[in-house]
């Protein structure tokens, strides 16, 4: 798929940009199909090539979200303006759970069988007392 994108020239803190086509996954430094025109991002000045625009979107080329942006904004194009980036989420602190590793199962030990049957039940009679006086009576 081709795609109409910037690709970065010019100095550290002096960048410009180059309006290319070229494939979408291609790298926008290396080998294009055309250079369609210019961006100078400090002087907010867009040199293009129109009717090449124009013709290459006719042919199904799409858009970068800034390049998009830039061609609506000095009206080479008509359409509305695409978000080019995303506010991030903030993350919430979250305590550190430990989790437990499960032994093997041919050394896991059966509590039930460790502890005597009248421990486990005897809580839950003495409860079942508790909150039941109606069934004692009975």
């Amino acid at each position: 798929m081709l795609a109409i994108k910037l690709a970065q020239t010019g100095k550290t803190n002096k960048k410009m940009f180059r309006v290319i086509i070229s494939e979408k996954s291609r790298d926008p430094y290396g080998r294009v199909l055309e250079i369609l025109g210019s961006y100078n991002p400090h002087s907010k000045e867009l040199s293009a090539k129109t009717e090449r625009i124009k013709y290459w979107l006719s042919k199904g080329a799409q858009m970068t979200a800034t390049v998009n942006n830039l061609l609506i904004e000095k009206k080479i194009i008509e359409g509305k303006k695409a978000v080019a980036s995303k506010p991030g989420k903030k993350k919430k602190k979250e305590k550190k759970k430990t989790t437990r590793t499960k032994a093997p199962d041919n050394t896991k030990k059966d509590d039930t069988k460790d502890k005597p049957e009248s421990v486990d039940k005897k809580p839950v009679e003495t409860e079942k007392k508790a909150e039941n006086p109606t069934e004692q009576a009975a």
